[in-house]
């Protein structure tokens, strides 16, 4: 019979391949959302003209002397996008090989449908020129980012070894709350940045999604025994200060008259940054909510046995 070590993920003690590729999946996507940051705050969207190639060219041949101004930061982004659609491949393909939790599995496959889906998004928002795909495919690129944290979560030893028993159900429906609300935020600050409309939409979540992730951090500090939790609970506030800082600069640049002393690069440095971190924001609050919910109404069971090396059954 196979070690644990040798059989890659075994489904009952978490780590491994899958938890690896996950993980750099997530530190690229990362790097891919601040990409597409600079696209839009530098106005590149529409820089190379067709899709999926790049001026005639094959994608992946397109000619390094070539990849200047708007072209180098909307090609780039094309290149990362493949980038994290490979890494999220591999991420599946070693999930299906060495997990045996039948959701896990269906996670990984949903995750690869979802970045083909993303690509296309884009594609044809430089197709077709229409600025709401454009706000669709900066959405979905939250989703995205979302899930693969969580398939991070899902896959590292962290996860198996946390029981989920916090003992307060309040707290696990406040988690859950606070995610929705910073997706709505997310959604109108990328209708704000795509048609400069809504800016009111935007600062009241801004101001409802602010509470509740300061409710969320203080209340699941408080928690007898937080565990994990309590070192992602702090990362959560110190990400909002920071979210509220650089919401406050954009602010302040593209609206109040003191901007003026903002130099375009400053601008878009700040916009950038403010989607950036506010991925960040999404994304840690849903692994507080998931860690919350685990026993309760995110209960996921796994009675399954793990997979031996080469896939058979230990």
């Amino acid at each position: 019979m196979a070690s644990d070590r040798h059989a890659g993920l075994p489904a009952e003690n978490g780590g491994g391949w899958p938890h690896r590729f996950a993980l750099l999946t997530c530190v690229f996507t990362v790097v891919l959302i601040l990409a597409g940051g600079l696209v839009t705050s530098t106005g590149s969207g529409l820089a190379v003209p067709d899709w999926p190639n790049t001026f005639g060219y094959n994608m992946f041949l397109f000619p390094w002397s070539k990849m200047v101004g708007g072209v180098f930061i909307e090609h780039s982004h094309r290149l990362l996008g493949s980038l994290v659609g490979f890494l999220t491949i591999l991420t599946a393909a070693a999930i299906w090989k060495t997990d045996e939790r039948k959701w896990m599995r269906r996670l990984g496959a949903f995750a690869v449908g979802l970045v083909i889906l993303q690509g296309v998004l884009g594609g044809m928002r430089v197709v077709l020129i229409k600025l709401n795909l454009a706000i669709v495919h900066a959405c979905v690129a939250q989703v995205f980012f979302a899930l693969m944290v969580s398939l991070a979560l899902f896959t590292s030893r962290g996860w198996r070894e946390d029981t989920g028993e916090t003992g307060d159900k309040g707290l696990a429906r406040l988690g859950l709350i606070t995610v929705s609300l910073l997706y709505v935020q997310i959604i109108f600050g990328a209708v704000l940045r795509h048609t400069g409309n809504r800016l009111d939409a935007h600062l009241l979540f801004a101001v409802l999604s602010t509470i509740h992730v300061i409710l969320l951090s203080y209340k699941t500090l408080k928690l007898p025994n937080p565990g994990a939790l309590a070192k992602e609970a702090n990362f959560l506030w110190v990400l909002l200060i920071v979210q509220l800082a650089l919401g406050g600069a954009s602010w302040v640049g593209k609206y109040a008259a003191m901007g003026e002393a903002f130099t375009p690069v400053l601008i878009i440095s700040i916009t950038s940054a403010h989607v950036v971190v506010g991925a960040m924001l999404f994304a840690t609050s849903l692994v507080v909510a998931l860690r919350l919910n685990k026993s309760g109404l995110f209960a996921l069971k796994d009675t399954e046995a793990p997979v031996a090396a080469g896939g058979a059954r230990a």
